[in-house]
């Protein structure tokens, strides 16, 4: 299993990017996403997670209204719209992925089994 994110990158405050994370050597349809953030000496902290079907999202409290997390089973790929950045934004970000039966998302880290390399972003005020 590979989970691979990319889009990271340097933006004014204010700006907006685009995370993607591709997926292989598993069936994303059968997996809960999301998407996680640690700045430096912080702990790793949950941004998004999205549901095995798309119908159900959850977002830390610091995101809601900027970000936007969706997934497009069919090309095996999550993504996520990051607009309005503030400068506390900065991170590096990680998707991951969790095996469920169910239509819950997940925001613990310690539940989900697959994680990506992580890709930076940095705002810049």
């Amino acid at each position: 299993v590979q989970l691979q994110a990319s889009g990271g990158g340097l933006v004014q405050a204010g700006g907006s990017l685009r995370l993607s994370c591709a997926a292989s050597g598993l069936t994303l349809s059968s997996y809960v996403m999301g998407w996680f953030r640690q700045a430096p000496g912080k702990e790793r902290t949950i941004v998004a997670s999205i549901s095995r079907s798309g119908g159900g999202t959850y977002y830390a409290d610091s995101v809601k209204g900027r970000f936007t997390i969706s997934r497009d089973n069919a090309k095996n790929t999550v993504y996520l719209q990051m607009n309005s950045l503030k400068p506390e934004d900065t991170a590096v970000y990680y998707c991951a992925a969790k095996r469920s039966f169910s239509t819950a998302q997940a925001i613990r880290s310690i539940d989900y089994n697959y994680w990506g390399q992580g890709t930076l972003v940095t705002v810049s005020s």
